[in-house]
């Protein structure tokens, strides 16, 4: 039930990872808000810390108000145990327990697109992310961002003002307008589409949140679109997600002189597609039978459960020793095992001691 996988959700440092560990072992939050002390201590890799949280959390949580509370504000919620949680986000590796959501959530049965950038943009920038997103929603597509100002507004403005549907993911609550001054945006999106973030009702915008959520938009994605972006930009942020997850990567070339333009030249010149035509990439996006829901991520293939499950802690920026116990399921001993299989395979290298940065 949705009360029992809200309350989960909710329970102090339960992370995405933690979380799919123990549902390994119990079949559903239900499930593990019901086990006595010592069956949940029993639950392998489940710290002492951990099963103490859960219990004080069951003492304080009172399952029907808080949902009522939730409900009563129009707030949805979706869990990976539901059957409204969106399939294409449920393959990544480190998808997002539970969703809120403003609005509605994507629909399974249409293609979309996401389409991000820098927030400071030329006009040039801005006109072609809004003609794109008005040519992919007049075709059924749904433009997916990040409500940032820059080319996340222009998109989604395009979509919504060409009679579309676009969804913002947030990296603060979905009760929370960020930026403040995009509230006409997110008045809209509520309207024709969506606001979705994986973070709890009054989570403030932290900056911390935000290359996570940029996954999320990934995710729901079928393609990544980037025009316009530095080469620290936080887009190719969400490029670098869509690669690792399997889906397509498409740029906006620029000039080699223009800083705007570096982070997509250096995308196209990995291999990400070309936009060189609105028309043609829209002609791509609808006659090519879109087969990423089915994927798998290459990594499931290659690694073992426990692997996968800390390669899933990883960002291409370094990562402490301290902070992976913290996050994930395992002791230091073993998570020191799994470190150094991940390194033999080579996903994954220290670059100073104790930190450790993902390579592929």
């Amino acid at each position: 039930m949705s009360e029992y996988s809200y309350w989960l959700a909710n329970v102090p440092k339960m992370t995405p990872v933690k979380i799919r560990h123990i549902l390994g072992v119990c079949e559903s939050a239900e499930e593990l808000y019901g086990l006595s002390g010592p069956a949940l201590r029993s639950i392998k890799g489940l710290r002492e810390e951990d099963a103490s949280a859960i219990e004080e959390s069951r003492k304080t949580w009172n399952l029907t108000e808080r949902w009522m509370e939730l409900t009563e504000r129009g707030i949805g919620f979706v869990s990976l145990e539901d059957e409204g949680y969106p399939r294409k986000l449920s393959y990544i590796v480190n998808a997002p327990y539970g969703l809120y959501y403003l609005g509605r959530l994507p629909e399974e049965s249409s293609k979309s697109v996401a389409i991000v950038g820098s927030r400071v943009r030329s006009a040039y920038g801005g006109q072609i992310a809004s003609k794109l997103a008005a040519l992919l929603v007049q075709q059924g597509v749904e433009v997916i961002s990040g409500m940032a100002l820059g080319i996340d507004t222009d998109g989604q403005q395009g979509a919504l003002e060409a009679g579309g549907r676009s969804f913002a993911v947030l990296g603060c609550g979905v009760d929370v307008c960020y930026p403040r001054s995009n509230a006409w945006l997110y008045e809209r999106l509520k309207e024709q589409g969506g606001i979705l973030s994986e973070y709890p009702p009054g989570t403030k915008p932290l900056s911390a949140y935000f290359p996570q959520r940029n996954r999320i938009i990934s995710g729901l994605s079928d393609y990544t679109v980037v025009i316009e972006a530095r080469l620290k930009s936080g887009s190719l942020i969400t490029a670098d997600f869509a690669m690792e997850q399997g889906r397509e990567v498409y740029a906006l070339p620029g000039r080699i002189t223009d800083e705007l333009s570096q982070g997509c030249n250096r995308l196209i010149q990995q291999g990400a597609g070309i936009i060189t035509d609105p028309a043609d990439f829209l002609k791509e996006v609808c006659l090519k039978v879109s087969g990423t829901a089915l994927q798998t991520d290459f990594r499931k293939n290659l690694l073992e459960k426990d692997e996968t499950l800390v390669y899933s802690l990883f960002d291409f920026y370094p990562i402490g020793l301290g902070e992976m116990v913290e996050k994930s399921p395992y002791g230091l001993s073993e998570l020191l095992d799994i470190l150094e299989r991940l390194q033999q395979k080579g996903f994954v290298k220290e670059t100073v001691p104790n930190f450790y940065i993902k390579t592929i």
